[in-house]
């Protein structure tokens, strides 16, 4: 028994290394209000009299997300700057807001966008503002300022212990894994030449541009594993590249997520059969730089925080006519929250589609049985901060690090950008919670506490970086509950997100939500739209 012994107590010191090194980690757990985003749920309305006489705003934006920045952005640009923003949030953005700390500033959510198409006139001219357009190539297209473009290298994969350049494993891959991958970008580039009788893309960015024909709406009824199966593409490592593509944008798997989603994540962002998709613009902060920007056009000033929306109702129900009510809980002291009260004459609603329900009166009252097709998945991001960099076995560091074998999405380093490849860096750690049933997903987000999360994040990222602890310094949390819409099979060709995005008299909504897709662009284009038509019946109206 003596030689098992020595190795026997080796591996007892280890194990004792390591843990005292992981105590030694710090960390919060952080994250949206859902404690007080509940509170109208489980406590109720305020009774109407404790509420003070409103204060008269002719334009209301709820939420201060990308959406409600964008629709408050177009306003102000429009002439209209009459107008308040209200967000139960100290700090806006949405999912694309962000955190700083001594060593860079880092998202907390979105991270990046795709360089958008000249078509997409409205988000080239907002990034034109910024100064990140330059000008145009000869096909008409954005010239991107180089310092916005995601620097090379951009993505590796960790895959049987090495990391490898891109997101697909080519080494040991099979004659039938390349003749399978072949076909599936043959597929792709067939749908990216594809145009509809009124010359549209199959697959657009945002969704509204995309083709609404029977063939292509088809897809969205059919699973992306039962399409794959009956494409006969069974290889493990296509499947796992397209189910990689379902996970980043939607929180979803082959088997929740249809067909049209799969081909939408892969066929929006690329121009021209052939082509590589669309270039990356990211930050530090992610899409916080995009959002910094709105907040600048909008105004500090027109922006307030820790309001949470109690109930919005129509003065004139169901006449389409007369102000909107918005009524609130000033929360800045969380144990007496205060009443506040708005009149308006018109009011963006871009908060997501399960608060609507809540405090929309007449949908509290009678709630549309299309609200009930919104589902949102559950999101944990986690913000690592490193002293140095942990060593690789492969290919180099890159600003996406993705793990094959992981139920996360890996990690983005938010010193990338700024060519610091050397020394104390943040890496953002994103992982969905996949379960068919959303609101599982979210329990088990909210249940586990910081040392738990924190011991998930070590776990996955050793088996890449085996002596990640030796350069560890602190794990920041963040929990979203309800972080984006989930496509699920039916949901895009279905009437529930048409109906949504209908006005209820002064009530305008938007949100990504209504895309069925949650990305920037969609926010964007939803907010402008919501805009819009306030500007057009106030222009009515005289």
């Amino acid at each position: 028994m003596a030689p098992l012994a020595v190795p026997l107590l080796s591996s007892c010191r280890s194990a004792s290394a390591r843990a005292r090194k992981l105590d030694a980690i710090e960390g919060e757990l952080l994250g949206t209000d859902h404690v007080m985003g509940h509170r109208i749920a489980r406590e109720g309305l305020p009774s109407d009299d404790a509420y003070p006489p409103p204060v008269r705003v002719p334009v209301i934006v709820l939420g201060a997300g990308a959406s409600g920045l964008a629709a408050a952005w177009r306003l102000v640009r429009r002439g209209r700057s009459d107008l308040l923003v209200v967000d139960l949030e100290p700090r806006i953005g949405g999912t694309s807001t962000w955190g700083r700390n001594a060593v860079s500033s880092y998202p907390w959510g979105a991270h990046y966008l795709p360089v958008p198409f000249a078509s997409n006139a409205s988000l080239v001219s907002l990034l034109r503002e910024m100064g990140i357009v330059e000008g145009v190539d000869p096909r008409g297209e954005p010239v991107l300022a180089e310092d916005a473009l995601c620097r090379e290298p951009e993505e590796r994969l960790f895959h049987h212990g090495y990391w490898e350049e891109g997101l697909y494993a080519r080494t040991g891959a099979s004659a039938d894994d390349l003749r399978q991958l072949a076909e599936w970008q043959h597929e792709v580039d067939r749908w990216v030449a594809l145009r509809d009788g009124r010359g549209r893309r199959a697959f657009a960015i945002p969704v509204d541009a995309s083709s609404d024909d029977p063939d292509v709406y088809a897809l969205d009824r059919v699973s992306a594993a039962a399409w794959m199966d009956r494409k006969g593409w069974t290889s493990p490592r296509l499947r796992w590249l397209v189910e990689y593509g379902l996970r980043d944008d939607y929180g979803l798997t082959l088997t929740t997520a249809s067909a049209w989603a799969a081909l939408f994540y892969a066929c929006s962002r690329q121009r021209a059969p052939g082509e590589e998709p669309q270039p990356v613009l990211t930050w530090p902060e992610g899409n916080g730089r995009l959002v910094r920007h709105l907040e600048h056009v909008v105004g500090a000033e027109r922006i307030r925080t820790r309001v949470l929306v109690t109930e919005v109702l129509r003065s004139e129900a169901g006449t389409g006519t007369g102000t909107v009510e918005v009524r609130g809980l000033d929360v800045t002291d969380r144990d007496a929250p205060r009443p506040v009260r708005w009149s308006a004459d018109r009011v963006v609603f871009a908060l997501p589609k399960h608060v609507a329900r809540f405090v929309v009166r007449e949908w509290r009252e009678a709630p549309p049985p299309w609200l009930a097709s919104f589902e949102h998945g559950a999101w944990m991001v986690a913000n690592l901060t490193l002293h140095d960099r942990p060593p690789s076995r492969g290919f180099q560091l890159a600003w996406d690090n993705v793990i094959q074998d992981s139920r996360s999405l890996g990690y983005v380093v938010a010193t990338h950008q700024r060519y610091r490849d050397l020394g104390p860096t943040v890496w953002t750690y994103y992982q969905p919670m996949l379960d068919a049933d959303a609101r599982a997903g979210r329990a088990r987000l909210l249940r586990r506490t910081w040392r738990e999360w924190r011991d998930i994040v070590v776990h996955d990222l050793e088996r890449a970086h085996p002596t990640l602890l030796d350069s560890l310094d602190r794990i920041d949390v963040w929990r979203w509950g309800h972080a984006m819409v989930r496509p699920r099979v039916g949901f895009v060709s279905g009437t529930a997100r048409r109906r949504a995005r209908e006005p209820l008299g002064a009530i305008h909504f938007a949100h990504s939500d209504l895309s069925g897709v949650a990305l920037f662009e969609e926010a964007f284009h939803h907010g402008l739209r919501a805009a819009d038509e306030i500007l057009a019946a106030l222009a009515e109206r005289g």
